[in-house]
């Protein structure tokens, strides 16, 4: 269950991952060292596949449409002209807010499934192989005793 818990809020926040989890995992009595340390699953090298595979899947979840390399470099161009014409940094603040607003909605709702799927797939097989590995433990100490 700790494992489970650490992925899921590695995965689905961006900030807080440890303090969230290990919270978490007092609520639900599961292993706090677990849940602690599986939020590293995003981390510096990690985060920039994970979230732009998030951003994609919820583009495509969300139907909407792909953007092209042209489009994307128009819209980054435009994003950034935006900031640096803006005199007062609160100007600046809304436009790069208005702007996350078109990655917001479709990164959210990719984190998310990739964060639900990823939790109980870790639950899973963490849990098969936890039986797996008890019971070979078990089988062996009874052929020992015998």
């Amino acid at each position: 269950m700790g494992v489970a818990v650490g992925v899921f809020f590695g995965l689905l926040l961006p900030v807080a991952q440890i303090p969230v989890s290990a919270a978490v995992a007092v609520l639900l009595r599961a292993n706090l060292p677990m849940a602690v340390a599986s939020t590293l699953v995003t981390n510096p090298v990690t985060f920039g596949p994970v979230y732009y595979g998030a951003y994609r899947l919820g583009k495509a979840v969300l139907g909407e449409p792909e953007l092209s390399d042209g489009q994307a470099r128009v819209e980054l161009d435009g994003a950034s002209s935006l900031v640096v014409q803006e005199r007062d940094w609160r100007e600046r603040l809304a436009a790069g807010l208005e702007h996350l607003k078109g990655v917001g909605k479709p990164m959210a709702t990719g984190l998310a499934i990739v964060a639900s799927v990823s939790g109980l797939a870790v639950y899973f097989v963490v849990s098969g192989v936890w039986v797996i590995k008890t019971r070979y433990e078990r089988r062996r100490r009874l052929r020992k005793r015998a």
